[in-house]
């Protein structure tokens, strides 16, 4: 059964939820991995209690409104609970990755004056004690995992002891739990998201129940200008860090107010197989998983050496197809009512239609029947992956928007997409480019501040309330947009030279060969770059080549069909056939960039970049000057006789 939609109205969060948990009463609201080969799910009338008894248990804990409760916690159906159960409360959310280092984590704690913290499991438990003396404001640390032992301390309770004294709460006062939701208003505060960023302290934007409903109706609507009506029957795939708005307000929000299901996945690493086991509608993703599911998908589809020819050939065809269907802009209509061979000259219909019988079909397969759509943001999609996908019959629709405008500022249109532009600014907000190319936004939806952090609201916004976002932009047709880089991620080598670095890295995005890159050349006088190979797909290689190397020396993360190779051994990126088709990528890459531009020298890496060690964000953001510091001493030797 379908609902009528209307569109979002202006309400609370608080409001918003607890209408989906009477309106969709009996629909699934959450779906998860419960073991091997099984799943659980919530209905929305189930999460109704769960929040509610959780709601009055902080209550009973003290919290008032305004007050700051704190989640780290990797995504899961509680950090759901403990979003709706504190904005209900009249809290302030403060969401913290739990891959932050302990002095990120203990800096947002004690900069909002958070008074309790939610956690998941052991990990974080062990973070907690850890930094206890330094957690200042904190009073009480949940723990929302039941399986999770609990520390022998009165600093440590349980979510379910939590929402048992929540009940008693309710029962001692029957009227609180409405009377407190109702009485949060739009332009209460709801969040404190501070940006991960890739330089200095994170800064604490504060979002209000009515950044993140102008957000939502901007989302929602957009849904109905693609001619897609979300409803209960729809699955959203959760795999983003809901500690990051992104997946937090286009993903959880946009889906309680649709009444759909959102299925949560394990991590990203097992995101192929929870694609093919929830079989999503929907979902958001960034451009670094992008790459990683057209690896996958062509993988896959080709596992073979005559596959892989095939799927090679037949994404030649679907290219030829995407540029022949694209008008002299390169605007393509990708609507849900288009049949790619339809209309073509007839070669190459005949050649599409193999190319989608042989290949395509298959990998459309691997997502599942219900997909319709999926939406990238956090940084430029490459459009070679974007045509790709399209190519293929995959819809990828890019936007573009930041923590501070709770998402969505701009978005591509199915039936006018734009591979390698964000598309037109949104209908909510207003913007213009300022001298130097930078993108200016102002709207509802974005922040008007940023925590105890006066200095840096000021700078943020300029005379007129327009934010300065940071990100260098060139208006294409029809008013649409295109990211050049960042401001502060634009290299001037020392002759003068601007370099966006995102031109010099965003070539490789299909590369089979490479893996990651880092470009380099700030002050210097030409562009170098670290490159990190696919060490699993040179694995694979050596080993059908007969070709020998140190197997003692390679260093897996994770487990099972979800490990992948953290480092190798020096000798591994030595390997001649290795050195020869990475060179062979990099100078293929070259020819389309200015000379200037084009990568002078490299260092192959015998390890990834990673999160752990604080070289990429949360969203897979490579964090620059982290990286520049730890390979210091390879950068030198790039520009040793410059």
């Amino acid at each position: 059964m379908a609902y009528k939609r209307e569109h979002m109205k202006y309400c609370t969060l608080s409001q918003m939820f607890n209408d989906a948990v009477v309106k969709f009463g009996d629909c699934r609201f959450q779906w998860w991995n419960s073991g091997p080969g099984a799943t659980e799910s919530n209905t929305y009338a189930d999460v109704g209690i769960i929040v509610k008894d959780l709601c009055c248990g902080l209550m009973e804990m003290g919290i008032e409104k305004g007050d700051r409760v704190a989640i780290m916690s990797y995504n899961c159906p509680q950090w759901l609970w403990a979003d709706y159960a504190i904005l209900n409360a009249g809290g302030i959310v403060v969401p913290i990755y739990p891959s932050f280092s302990l002095r990120e984590m203990s800096y947002i704690v004690n900069n909002s004056g958070a008074k309790i913290l939610f956690v998941r499991d052991e990990g974080e438990v062990e973070k907690v004690l850890n930094t206890r003396d330094e957690l200042i404001s904190i009073q009480k640390v949940i723990i929302m995992d039941e399986n999770c032992p609990l520390p022998d301390d009165e600093f440590f309770t349980r979510l379910s002891t939590v929402r048992e004294n929540g009940r008693r709460y309710l029962r001692k006062y029957p009227y609180c739990y409405e009377k407190r939701w109702r009485s949060v208003e739009m332009w209460d505060k709801a969040s404190i998201v501070y940006t991960s960023g890739t330089t200095g302290d994170p800064k604490g934007a504060v979002h209000t129940h009515q950044t993140f409903i102008a957000a939502n109706n901007v989302d929602f609507r957009n849904f109905a200008f693609n001619e897609y009506e979300v409803n209960e029957d729809d699955v959203c795939l959760s795999f983003l860090p809901l500690s990051h708005t992104y997946e937090r307000q286009c993903g959880q929000f946009v889906a309680t107010h649709c009444g759909c299901t959102i299925a949560y996945c394990d991590n990203p690493s097992t995101l192929m197989r929870d694609i093919q086991i929830f079989r999503p509608s929907y979902f958001m993703s960034v451009p670094r998983i992008f790459e990683r599911i057209y690896v996958a998908l062509r993988d896959q589809a080709s596992s073979t050496p005559e596959g892989k020819a095939a799927f090679d050939k037949a994404m030649e065809i679907g290219i030829k197809v995407i540029d022949y269907r694209s008008d002299e802009n390169g605007f393509i209509d990708m609507g849900f009512d288009i049949d790619l061979a339809e209309g073509l000259p007839e070669e190459l219909k005949k050649e599409y239609e193999w190319a989608d019988q042989i290949i395509f079909s298959k990998v459309r397969q691997l997502l599942g029947d219900r997909f319709r759509i999926s939406f990238s943001a956090s940084a430029s999609l490459p459009p070679d992956l974007c045509k790709a996908f399209l190519a293929m019959g995959i819809r990828v629709c890019e936007g573009y928007g930041l923590t501070e405008t709770s998402n969505t500022v701009t978005l591509n249109n199915l039936r006018r997409l734009l591979p390698g532009s964000i598309g037109p600014a949104m209908w909510n907000v207003e913007c213009k480019m300022a001298e130097d190319g930078e993108l200016l936004f102002r709207g509802e939806n974005i922040i008007q501040e940023y925590w105890n952090n006066p200095g840096a609201t000021a700078e943020a916004f300029d005379e007129d309330g327009f934010f300065h976002t940071g990100d260098i932009g060139v208006f294409l047709a029809d008013n649409y947009i295109k990211i050049v880089d960042r401001k502060k991620s634009i290299m001037v080598l020392d002759t003068g030279k601007n370099v966006p670095r995102a031109k010099v890295e965003n070539g490789f995005s299909t590369s089979k060969y490479i893996e990651q890159i880092c470009a380099i050349g700030d002050d210097r006088k030409y562009v170098a770059a670290l490159i990190v190979p696919n060490f699993e797909y040179f694995i694979e290689y050596f080993k059908e080549q007969n070709i020998p190397f140190d197997e003692s020396q390679v260093v897996y993360e994770g487990e099972g069909a979800e490990k992948i190779v953290v480092s190798v051994g020096e000798d591994f990126v030595k390997i001649p056939q290795l050195v020869e088709l990475i060179d062979a990528d990099i100078q293929a890459h070259n020819q389309n960039l200015e000379n200037y531009e084009s990568i002078k020298q490299y260092k192959i890496l015998n390890r990834r970049f990673l999160e752990s060690l604080d070289e990429l964000t949360p969203t897979f953001k490579v964090k620059y000057r982290n990286v520049l510091k730890n390979f210091a001493e390879e950068i030198n030797e790039l520009y040793e006789n410059q």
